[in-house]
C-alpha cells in the first residue's frame, strides 16, 4: 500500500444505543497505540480530535421511535464536514466511534468530497446488524440500528439530507457483511432494499475469501472505490467482549483479519470507520486492542 497521510478523527457518540460507554471508544483506541504502529508502516498520521457531542437535553421531548435524533444529526453534520475536509486535503479518514448512527455523517462528507468530482462510492457495511430500520419499523427507537437506511435514503430527513447527494450511495452500491441479528420488521426493508447481504450463513457455507471477493466486486461496479464502516460486533464476542450488542456466532479474529487484508489489497479502500468499542463492557482494553489491529491490516499490515 502506497503511504497515506491518515486523519484519525474521534466521535465520542453513545446516544443512538441503550448502554452507555462508547463515548470513550476513541480514547480506548488511542491508548491501544494506533499512531505508532500506523508511523511504523510508513503514514503520516494526524489525530483531529473529537467532534463535539452535544447535550440530548437540548433535544426536548424524546421522539421514543428516534431517540436523540437532532443531537445525533448535529453531530453527523460536524462530522461529515471534517471528514470531507480531510480527504480534500487529500488524507485519509479513519474515524472512531461511538455508536454506529456515526456512520451517517462519515457517509455523507466521502460522498460529498466525491459527488463534487461526479463520483459515486460503495460502502461494505461489516456488523452482526443490518441497522437498516427506519423510526416506522424499529423496535427500540435506538437510532444506532438506522444508520445503512438513512445512507440509502430511508428514514429521517435530518440524516438522510446529510449530504449534497440523496441517497448518500445507492442501495445497489452497499454490501453488508457478517449480518446475524435483524428485527423482524427490518428484515423487510433489507429485501425491499438492493443491498447484497452475506450473512453469517453465507461466510459458513462460501468461507470470508469468497463473500469479500463477491461483496468488493459489488460496491466498486460504477464506482471510485468504497468506504468501509466495521462495527466490531460483527466478530464474535470471543474476539470483541467490549460492545453494547453482542451476538453469539460471529467472524472470528482471523476472518476479521482477511476483511480487513483484502480490502487493502483491493486498492478501492477509500475510508474507514471503527464502531461500537464499549470500554466499560471490555476486559483490559481487549476490544480496542483488537480494533487497531484490524486498521492496521486495512492500511497495509502483512504476516510477511
Amino acid at each position: 500500500m502506497q503511504p497515506k497521510t491518515v486523519s484519525l478523527i474521534g466521535v465520542p457518540m453513545d446516544l443512538g444505543g441503550n448502554r452507555r460507554g462508547v463515548d470513550m471508544g476513541p480514547s480506548a483506541f488511542r491508548i491501544a497505540g494506533v499512531e505508532n504502529e500506523l508511523r511504523n508502516l510508513g503514514h503520516e498520521f494526524v489525530d483531529r480530535g473529537n467532534i463535539p457531542v452535544g447535550d440530548p437535553r437540548s433535544d426536548g421531548a424524546v421522539d421514543p421511535k428516534a431517540r436523540y435524533l437532532a443531537t445525533i444529526a448535529e453531530a453527523c453534520g460536524n462530522l461529515s464536514d471534517m471528514v470531507r475536509e480531510a480527504m480534500d486535503e487529500g488524507h485519509f479518514p479513519l474515524v472512531i466511534g461511538g455508536d454506529h448512527s456515526i456512520a451517517v455523517g462519515t457517509v455523507a462528507g466521502v460522498a460529498d468530497h466525491y459527488h463534487a468530482k461526479d463520483e459515486r462510492i460503495g460502502v461494505i457495511w461489516f456488523d452482526a446488524h443490518a441497522d437498516m430500520n427506519t423510526p416506522d419499523s424499529t423496535e427500540s427507537g435506538n437510532v444506532h440500528g438506522m444508520p445503512l437506511a438513512a445512507i440509502t435514503g430511508q428514514g429521517p430527513r435530518a440524516l438522510t439530507q446529510l449530504g449534497d447527494v440523496v441517497p448518500l450511495v445507492d442501495s445497489s452500491r452497499v454490501a453488508m457483511i457478517g449480518i446475524r441479528s435483524v428485527d423482524r420488521m427490518e428484515a423487510l426493508n433489507v429485501h425491499d432494499s438492493d443491498v447484497a447481504c452475506f450473512t453469517m450463513r453465507e461466510i459458513d457455507e462460501q468461507g470470508i475469501r469468497a463473500v469479500m471477493e463477491q461483496a468488493i466486486a459489488h460496491v466498486t461496479r460504477g464506482t471510485v472505490g468504497f468506504h468501509l464502516s466495521f462495527d466490531v460486533d460483527g466478530t464474535d464476542p470471543s474476539v470483541c467482549p467490549g460492545v453494547g450488542t453482542p451476538v453469539a456466532g460471529g467472524v472470528s479474529y482471523r476472518e476479521a483479519h482477511t476483511v480487513m487484508e483484502m480490502a487493502a489489497a483491493s486498492q478501492k479502500l477509500l475510508s474507514l470507520e471503527m464502531v461500537e468499542i464499549n470500554p466499560i463492557l471490555d476486559a483490559q482494553n481487549q476490544t480496542a486492542i483488537a480494533a487497531k489491529e484490524f486498521v492496521l491490516s486495512a492500511l497495509g499490515k502483512t504476516i510477511l
